[in-house]
Formats: structure tokens, sequence, C-alpha cells
């Protein structure tokens, strides 16, 4: 089953990290993604900007709205898709990366579609 791990934390404490920091977190998360990789379920991830590059399009309206939807004390940061037997094996991983990078909050949520798209190296 695929599942999308949305990574939630407090942006601004996450963007305020010294480039030392930073690269030790990463450090850290790249023990997890590699052994989750040669697994066979690390499918892409990704780290987003902060929210004041975000821009939001509100459905209803058609209104522009500069930053993200909602005014939260933790940002979604970045994602994973992973793809494991079920939810309990997502919680392990959930669980790994949360050893690696304390703080905030990842959510499970099972994947209804899934389209791949073109890799960014192939465009």
């Amino acid at each position: 089953m695929l599942y999308a791990i949305l990574c939630y934390n407090d942006e601004a404490t996450v963007f305020s990290w010294t480039k030392e920091e930073d690269d030790a977190v990463m450090n850290r998360l790249t023990v997890v993604h590699e052994k989750w990789e040669k697994a066979g379920k690390l499918k892409p991830s990704l780290r987003l900007l902060p929210t004041s590059a975000a821009t939001t399009l509100r459905k209803k309206d058609n209104e522009i709205l500069d930053g993200p939807y909602a005014e939260t004390k933790e940002q979604l940061l970045g994602f994973y898709i992973i793809e494991v037997e079920n939810l309990e094996e997502g919680l392990t991983f959930a669980r790994e990366l949360a050893v690696a990078n304390p703080g905030g909050a990842y959510e499970l949520r099972p994947i209804m579609i899934y389209n791949p798209g073109t890799p960014p190296e192939a465009r």
C-alpha cells in the first residue's frame, strides 16, 4: 500500500538552523532514507521552501493568497511517498524519521491515486 507521510514542524525553528545544524539533521535522515530505499520502500520525497514562498488559490472564490491557506503553529515542510505492507510498517518508518529529526509531527495518509509524473531530471 502507498502512503504519503506529511512532515510538519515549526518552520521558524527549522529554517533558523545553521548550516551545520541542518547538515547534522539531514545526515541522520539519510541513514533512515538509505535503509528504506535499499528495501525498495522509499519513493519520492521532498523538502518544501518556507510558507513565505507559498501561494494559495482558494477554489471557491478564485482568491489568491500569499502564504499557506491555514495559520498553524506547525507547517507542512515536506513529504515522503512510501510503499509498505500496512500502516504499522509505515509507522515504523515515521518513528525512525522522528528519532533522526525530533519535533513536529508526521501524518500518514493512504494514497488513493499515484501519478509519478516526469522525474525532474528528465525535463
